[in-house]
């Protein structure tokens, strides 16, 4: 990650509770290094467990991602992301239509309720 998408990703996090005075550890792996081995795993198409060496631990990683999905970070980085590339654009920040390919189609079966969209036939 780029000191330039850090800027931008750092503020979006979570700032541990340790750090507000709400108790707790001290986090042992800095977020950066989370977020770089996440955008690894998802831009190369490894298993977790299958997370290089240079990476901190598949589970560490793992239980970060699980924790940042339940408390909608993924989803808010995402949009936040997708508004700021069709704003560069000229386009407006929500798209107004939606293309569904036949792999889309496919994983119906595996993607939940919540997340899937309508289909006009």
């Amino acid at each position: 990650m780029t000191h330039a998408e850090w800027v931008q990703v750092r503020l979006a996090l979570p700032t541990p509770g340790w750090l507000e005075g709400r108790g707790g550890q001290p986090e042992a792996y800095c977020h950066r290094a989370m977020l770089d081995a996440i955008r690894y795993l998802v831009d190369n198409g490894i298993k977790w467990r299958a997370m290089p060496a240079d990476f901190p631990p598949w589970d560490r990683v793992y239980a970060f991602f699980r924790r940042w999905r339940d408390q909608g970070l993924v989803k808010e980085l995402h949009d936040r992301l997708r508004g700021r590339v069709r704003i560069q654009a000229g386009r407006d920040a929500e798209p107004s239509a939606g293309v569904i390919d036949s792999q889309s189609v496919k994983a119906d079966a595996v993607v939940g309720a919540d997340s899937r969209g309508s289909c006009r036939r």
